[in-house]
């Protein structure tokens, strides 16, 4: 079957050359967007609960932009000062480019992953004297705690924010030939919304392994999946089924 819409469940992108508006126009097909999930900000009374002190750390693990800002808006309401000595790991360039809306980036200890958290372990380890801080989500991935564990760090987890399901009922009369997942959550939204979903004829695309799983163990088809040496991103992955669908 032809594609001629595709939902992404995620926030339209704002900078203007993103790959998704160049598949858009190259493939005369229409792009949605929609956030499965929106993040929801942890109090101050919340992080004291959990008994962090923000000065006992001298490196943060960033994994995403989300921690990225909650992180340093967790530390303005405290009033804590992050010092210039403040070492940033960040687990992708997207992180770490990010990083620079709150502080100056040249003037800072910053190491950066490839894409994976595990690709970031290695420069981890090799400041295993250094006491870690980990601002993240209430849905933190498995993997992550297991890894840090197995480095033999100081290190602490801090919930400075939430992921919470969004409301899709606007969407129950849209259909779209590809629902495009980018993580286990945004199944869990999808089939939380609508419990009685059928996939029918609806092509569905996962970003990572996780994501795939997810879909599989609730009985959804994956017809598109990335990254992979063929197709390190999504859209790549969408262009060349497009291109096959399209054809025909």
């Amino acid at each position: 079957m032809k594609v001629k819409n595709i939902l992404v469940s995620q926030t339209k992108p704002t900078v203007p050359h993103s790959p998704f508006f160049e598949l858009e126009k190259s493939q005369k097909i229409k792009i949605d967007f929609e956030p499965f999930i929106h993040v929801m900000p942890v109090t101050v009374k919340e992080v004291r609960l959990q008994k962090i002190d923000l000065t006992m750390f001298t490196a943060i693990i960033l994994t995403s932009r989300y921690a990225v800002d909650h992180y340093f808006r967790v530390c303005d309401k405290m009033r804590y000062k992050v010092p210039d000595s403040m070492k940033y790991f960040c687990q992708s360039e997207v992180v770490a480019l990010y990083l620079q809306n709150h502080v100056v980036y040249r003037k800072r200890k910053i190491y950066v992953g490839l894409r994976k958290f595990e690709d970031l372990c290695p420069l981890i380890k090799k400041h295993d004297t250094e006491r870690f801080l980990l601002p993240t989500t209430d849905k933190l991935k498995a993997e992550v705690p297991i890894l840090l564990n197995e480095l033999d760090i100081n290190w602490r987890e801090a919930v400075f924010y939430r992921t919470v399901i969004s409301d899709l009922s606007h969407l129950a009369d849209v259909s779209y030939d590809i629902l495009v997942f980018f993580s286990p959550t945004g199944i869990e939204s999808l089939l939380h919304n609508y419990p009685d979903f059928k996939q029918n004829n609806t092509r569905i695309a996962a970003f990572g392994a996780i994501t795939k799983k997810t879909c599989e163990d609730n009985g959804l088809k994956v017809d598109i999946s990335a990254p992979s040496k063929k197709f390190p991103s999504m859209t790549m992955a969408l262009e060349d089924y497009i291109k096959k669908a399209n054809k025909k």
